[in-house]
């Protein structure tokens, strides 16, 4: 069954009337989350909309792919709105038109919100069989919209038949680093909201145990707000070791995020594009992927760019 129709139609590709008249609890139940606020919706979009996404969703070997391997993550980016599948292209448009970002203003109690239409960091994303993101905070200020603060992440999972023993689950960590206060496990037409501050640490640090024709797919859109007095620079992405990572690991983690925040600070100075930072934070992690598992499950002699 074709599925144009219900994405023609703006009205369709968010639940507004739904979502909107129990729009005052679900605040509630984000402002109450731990370890930080932040909420999951089930069914977030129409099940024909998030289906046709998820049919049409790139498939990992086109050369559109950013290769994001380095120590603290193995997966792939695609922030790129002229190159989104039709579906998908349109339903980014709708997450970030102003009736949605109100919407999200009001579930989240952060007004002036804005959204941000170059997906900086976001857009699609996909880590395959061994695929990893270390727990982190993420960067605090855009990196071209000098002062833009980023308050609120969503990130939509398009992962039909998902197995919860694959792994891939977003975990949210308490601030001292203690323990994983929440998990959500990457389901269809499953969204997670949460608001980014330097205590939100998230992640799937644990390498992806799916089959080797299967990935893990998400959109991610990023909110920020306009201020003025915004600190220059701001946060860079801050990686964090578990308890039982070990000296060694934890060494690796903290090199690791020193690195980034060097060519995080560069490709906001001289204008960087994320494909070349990925290639350079490809040549100074020179070490075999961690724990030995990439997409094929095989150890690669040195990052992909």
């Amino acid at each position: 069954m074709s599925c144009a129709p219900a994405v023609a139609n703006q009205i369709l590709l968010f639940p507004y009337s739904k979502q909107s008249s129990e729009l005052s609890a679900l605040s509630r139940r984000y402002q109450d989350n731990s370890p930080f606020p932040h909420i999951r919706l089930t069914d977030f979009l129409e099940p024909e909309v998030a289906g046709a996404m998820a049919e049409e969703f790139p498939d990992p070997g086109t050369e559109a792919w950013t290769h994001y391997k380095h120590h603290n993550e193995n997966k792939l980016g695609l922030a790129k709105r002229d190159l989104f599948p039709p579906h998908i292209g349109e339903v980014t448009d709708g997450l970030n038109s102003t009736e949605f970002v109100s919407w999200l203003s009001e579930l989240t109690g952060i007004r002036g919100l804005v959204a941000d239409p170059s997906l900086a960091g976001g857009g699609l994303h996909q880590s395959g069989r061994g695929g990893f993101l270390n727990l982190h905070t993420d960067f605090s200020n855009h990196h071209y919209q000098k002062n833009w603060c980023r308050r609120v992440n969503l990130i939509l999972y398009l992962n039909p038949d998902w197995q919860e023993e694959w792994g891939g689950a977003i975990e949210f960590w308490e601030k001292s680093m203690r323990c994983c206060a929440a998990k959500y496990p990457p389901l269809f037409n499953h969204a997670v909201i949460f608001t980014t501050c330097e205590g939100s640490f998230h992640g799937f640090p644990d390498p992806l145990q799916c089959p080797a024709n299967v990935s893990r797919k998400s959109l991610a859109l990023y909110y920020y707000t306009v201020e003025p007095n915004a600190q220059s620079g701001g946060r860079s992405t801050d990686y964090r070791a578990r308890p039982g990572d070990g000296l060694v690991e934890s060494a690796l983690i903290w090199l690791d995020k020193e690195a980034v925040d060097l060519y995080s600070r560069a490709k906001a100075r001289f204008g960087f594009s994320d494909k070349f930072a990925s290639k350079v934070l490809g040549l100074i992690s020179k070490e075999k992927w961690r724990r030995g598992e990439t997409d094929d499950g095989n150890a690669p002699e040195q990052p992909n760019g």
